[in-house]
């Protein structure tokens, strides 16, 4: 399992430097950042089970933050169709 969190800090380093390319540096700094939380996990040699639990927190507070980000954060574009002028 541990191998796992190695390939997830592979792909979000890959992820971190295409936006840092890109100039979406505050994207970037959140990958890099999700790249060493990654790499760091998966030198600690912890239980199977401990890696799950850890993905799930991550994954449920992904989730969560990205929802809350798209319904209240999130600036509603002109002619874009987005949720808030469809309740309008």
């Amino acid at each position: 399992m541990d191998r796992m969190y190695r390939v997830l800090g592979f792909w979000t380093i890959a992820i971190a430097l295409m936006s840092f390319w890109g100039g979406l540096y505050p994207m970037a700094l959140i990958f890099f950042g999700l790249t060493a939380f990654f790499v760091a996990l998966s030198y600690m040699s912890l239980t199977e089970r401990v890696y799950l639990n850890i993905f799930f927190g991550f994954m449920f507070l992904s989730f969560v933050g990205f929802t809350y980000y798209t319904f209240f954060i999130m600036p509603v574009g002109g002619g874009e169709h987005a949720m808030l002028q469809m309740m309008l």
